[in-house]
């Protein structure tokens, strides 16, 4: 009888129409999604789902499945692209705004803080030993990420093949990242008019399967008219952003010149925002070639750290990008040696908004223009070479992580198998035991610091570490 109650009561929940959200309410929604978006972009968009979706039921599964689709199209991070879109879709353009920057801001702010501590406090032993854990960590979780999106995205030895080659380029002869995705994209053009069965796998996620009862914005809910295509829409927005990024670029070359590191830090990082086909993973190798390699804004070292950061606080993984501002401006004294904190936060900001203005353009311009392209072999086919490529790209950051965590003095030096060991369980708790990345971090750090109090110890009765 109970049972037959509760079901009935779960029926006519579900059967009602939610009441209109105004845009204040969504605010309040958007800035709590901001400081619970952990456990990466898989983490993120079931976050949305459950919310937007089942419980709150602003959107519909189809509708909600048709924006992911769009996104997973993009160069960007798709979660907070996703939130943007729902956010335009429901209260027009500030509606966007708002739902993809208080998306990020809340862990711009504690990346801010951490990098801070990291800086200033990075060399007390306490943290020197709980960092030495995690860099073992964060090796084993970029190669975990290798094969995850490798066991999704290279279904055939085509695709395979493509994954070794862009491997070989990046690691054997130094090809530059944006290049990989280049020859990628166009041998997945090619490949989508010869042999279309090897890349017709694109990046959607599949039909809805459930239904959770009538939604704000329902399957049949009509476009609303601010998400209708109109070129005059599409100018004002494409000169609102061009104005958006000229204007600070050209505030910061008047002021510092072109070579001037604030400068190039939007230059370099518009670049990177247009590079993020296949997620967070993908764009770092780019940002360790121009900001550790070329740029020298940071050591390979810090770089690591970085992730390790970036894997622990809320919002999207690229957002490790903050942590590498901070560290350019602060290393780089951009306001002499009595302001470090200022530089490192301008550096931040200035990293930060150049890195995430092309995601809310591609949503707020691209929305109604590109939606029509879901399945179109001619678009996905490309999309799919890149993403192939991508594995091969992140299988070479793995290496390089390897190489500086495993002989941190270089080959000739002393190689650290407690670091190997450390590692190697990492992988395990991904691989095996579905652990999660914070829990991993969290028990490698710890392990990191009790192994760095008993080296002494274990030094004087002979095992060698």
């Amino acid at each position: 009888m109970s049972h037959l109650k509760l079901t009935s009561q779960s029926a006519e929940a579900s059967s009602y129409t939610p009441s209109p959200v105004s845009l204040s309410q969504a605010f309040w929604y958007w800035l709590k999604l901001g400081f619970i978006s952990f456990g990466g972009p898989a983490g993120q968009i079931a976050i949305m789902h459950q919310d937007l979706v089942e419980n709150k039921r602003w959107i519909s599964e189809r509708r909600y499945l048709h924006a992911l689709n769009y996104c997973m199209l993009l160069p960007g991070p798709e979660a907070q692209q996703l939130a943007t879109y729902i956010g335009w879709l429901m209260h027009r353009t500030w509606g966007g705004i708002i739902a993809g920057g208080l998306f990020i801001l809340p862990s711009v702010f504690v990346l801010i803080g951490l990098s801070w501590i990291y800086l200033a406090f990075g060399h007390v032993p306490a943290v020197a030993a709980v960092l030495y854990g995690i860099k073992p960590a964060v090796t084993a979780i970029v190669l975990f990420a290798a094969y995850r999106i490798g066991s999704r995205a290279l279904k055939n030895a085509l695709l395979w093949t493509l994954a070794a080659l862009a491997f070989l380029a990046i690691f054997a002869f130094h090809a530059p990242f944006p290049l990989i995705v280049l020859v990628a994209a166009l041998l997945g053009a090619l490949g989508g008019k010869w042999v279309p069965q090897y890349f017709a796998i694109g990046g959607g996620h599949g039909a809805a399967k459930a239904h959770y009862g009538p939604a704000l914005i329902d399957d049949d809910t009509p476009t609303p008219a601010h998400a209708r295509f109109r070129w005059t829409r599409l100018l004002i927005l494409l000169l609102v952003g061009l104005v958006l990024w000229a204007g600070i670029i050209g505030v910061l070359c008047a002021r510092y010149g072109w070579n001037g590191t604030l400068t190039q830090m939007g230059w370099f990082f518009t670049k990177a925002a247009l590079l993020t086909f296949g997620g967070a993973y993908a764009v770092l190798p780019y940002v360790y070639q121009g900001a550790v390699e070329h740029l020298q804004w940071l050591t390979p070292e810090q770089m690591i750290d970085g992730l390790a950061l970036g894997e622990t606080t809320p919002g999207p993984l690229i957002m490790v990008v903050t942590f590498v501002g901070f560290v350019a401006g602060w290393t780089k004294a951009l306001f002499g040696p009595d302001q470090l904190f200022l530089a490192g936060a301008t550096g931040a900001f200035i990293v930060t908004y150049f890195t995430f203005l092309p995601s809310f353009l591609f949503i707020l311009a691209g929305g109604p223009l590109v939606e029509s392209t879901h399945g179109n072999l001619k678009f996905t086919a490309p999309l799919t070479g890149i993403t192939a490529a991508v594995v091969g790209v992140i299988l070479n950051l793995a290496v390089f992580f390897a190489y500086h965590v495993f002989w941190p003095q270089g080959f000739a030096g002393h190689f650290d198998g407690l670091a190997v060991l450390i590692s190697v369980s990492a992988l395990l708790a991904l691989l095996r035991f579905k652990a999660g990345v914070i829990p991993v971090i969290a028990a490698c750090g710890t392990l990191g610091f009790l192994v760095t109090l008993i080296k002494p110890w274990l030094a004087q009765v002979g095992v060698l570490l």
